[in-house]
């Protein structure tokens, strides 16, 4: 078994366009710089690459444009494996998190 690192945001993007060409754009750079944060947190489990592809997946299904907490909570079951995990994400920190994100993508533009 060997452990390879999270690659960095742009190479994540690139790697959700490939693999769910279907996503918005903008949700995709959204739901990436998501999940970047979300592997800054004290989690049991951090979302993994896959993780990531399945939520690109799931939220291009529910027609989703955008991140918002409702939306967040309501699918990080899909990205969090561990119930403690999900427990610590609630509707604040989901939304702290998807006003950060926010604030990111305005910065890159």
């Amino acid at each position: 078994y060997h452990w390879v690192g999270y690659p960095d945001a742009a190479r994540e993007i690139e790697i959700v366009r490939a693999r769910a060409p279907d996503a918005p754009q903008q949700l995709t750079e959204a739901l990436v710089l998501f999940v970047q944060k979300l592997r800054q947190l004290d989690l049991f489990k951090s979302p993994g690459v896959a993780e990531t592809l399945d939520w690109a997946s799931a939220l291009t299904e529910l027609d989703a444009v955008a991140l918002d907490p409702n939306l967040v909570t309501d699918t990080l079951g899909v990205l969090l494996k561990y119930q403690d995990d999900i427990a610590r994400i609630d509707q604040a920190k989901a939304g702290e998190l998807v006003n950060e994100v926010a604030a990111d993508m305005k910065a890159r533009v």
